[in-house]
């Protein structure tokens, strides 16, 4: 699985953080996405899925 974040369309909402927060983080200075794991594992790859899909900026890409 291959993961991008765009941190310039992020706007720190966290919902990648609650919905897959062994891969995604937030930054404590911002708030925006920290991606924790450039190569999620299987275990994680349905999780990071939803993440993308519920982001409510479409920073998260994968695929």
């Amino acid at each position: 699985m291959e993961l991008e974040v765009d941190r310039e369309r992020c706007i720190g909402a966290g919902m990648c953080v609650l919905t897959e927060p062994a891969v995604f983080d937030q930054d404590a200075d911002d708030g925006l996405v920290v991606l924790l794991e450039v190569t999620p594992t299987p275990d994680h790859e349905a999780g990071v899925r939803e993440a993308a899909k519920v982001c409510p900026s479409g920073a998260i890409r994968a695929g």
